[in-house]
């Protein structure tokens, strides 16, 4: 099998396609090691985090969260853009199913995220968010 990709530092771009509209594979798409990081919060879970790097993962602060509550926080970047779709996932640290997490506000060079316990206790946990950022010219 012919491999039609090569390496340009943070994805892969297939020589065939550039300028296309669409980029179909059956092959994964993702980052490099050297686009990606880990950035651990330092006093609480509120506090901001800088990591600049496409994908990540941010390690929260195992402050207690209450009950249905909310908690925000400052993830400054300076890859992200007005045009970028940042996508969130909790990865691990926490109860299955207690956390929903999402990018509540974006603005050049950092984006603001929200994490809501929905569970019915209050929760005190490490909770790791994987990131990945998506660059719309």
């Amino acid at each position: 099998m012919t491999v039609n990709t090569k390496p340009i530092g943070v994805a892969y771009e297939d020589q065939n396609i550039i300028g296309a509209s669409q980029i179909l594979s059956d092959e994964q798409l993702g980052y490099t090691a050297a686009a990606q990081g880990t950035v651990t919060q330092a006093t609480s879970k509120s506090t901001g985090v800088t990591l600049d790097k496409a994908a990540g993962q941010i390690v929260m602060n195992n402050a207690s969260l209450g009950a249905t509550s909310n908690v925000t926080f400052t993830l400054t970047n300076n890859l992200i853009s007005l045009n970028d779709v940042l996508i969130l996932n909790v990865a691990a640290g926490a109860t299955a199913g207690a956390y929903n997490c999402w990018v509540s506000s974006l603005a050049v060079g950092s984006a603001t995220i929200t994490v809501r316990n929905i569970s019915a206790s209050p929760l005190a946990e490490a909770v790791t968010i994987n990131f990945a950022l998506i660059h719309c010219v």
